[in-house]
């Protein structure tokens, strides 16, 4: 150990206080305190172009997100992408849609796969570039992005006749 503490011997930064106070005063007129938490930023659901649906209720996107309803009305399979757990519009739609909590989500999958009641659970994408692009390229497929991530050429659904961003939307 003594030859260790020879070759890393501990220092003290010297300026370390000073410069911390400098920052402050300097950073403190830059940076606004934040009084409440941001605005809620809507999130979307999108689906294929050549889904026939241009809305759902919130019951009917529940028993979609669940797997309890695998097909769209015109016969086509449905493919579900969720966003990875860290994305803010999982978290949403656990929340709201689900109504239940990340370890809860996993538990019924794994239940729903092992019962047979579904072929696979939902495909997990990371962001939300990556779920707009599979959407895109998926016949059949549905997911949700932030409201300010769709690209032009996807369709977003209206839930319970609201679209993102109007008054009432319920995937806030």
């Amino acid at each position: 150990m003594p030859y260790l503490m020879r070759l890393f011997p501990r220092r003290r930064p010297r300026f370390t206080l000073p410069l911390l106070v400098g920052l402050t005063v300097i950073l403190a007129p830059i940076v606004p305190p934040r009084v409440g938490a941001a605005p809620a930023e809507d999130v979307a659901v999108v689906v294929h172009p050549g889904v026939s649906v241009s809305g759902l209720s919130l019951t009917e996107l529940r028993k979609i997100l669940l797997g309890d309803r695998q097909y769209w009305p015109s016969n086509q399979r449905i493919t579900l992408l969720i966003l990875a757990p860290e994305a803010r519009a999982r978290a949403v739609v656990l929340r709201r849609v689900y109504q239940m909590t990340e370890a809860q989500f996993r538990q019924y999958w794994i239940g729903k796969v092992f019962r047979a009641d579904v072929a696979s659970g939902p495909k997990i994408v990371g962001t939300n570039q990556a779920a707009t692009q599979l959407t895109a390229g998926i016949p059949g497929a549905i997911s949700f992005v932030n409201a300010d991530h769709v690209p032009r050429g996807l369709k977003v659904l209206k839930i319970d006749g609201r679209s993102p961003g109007e008054k009432g939307y319920p995937l806030q």
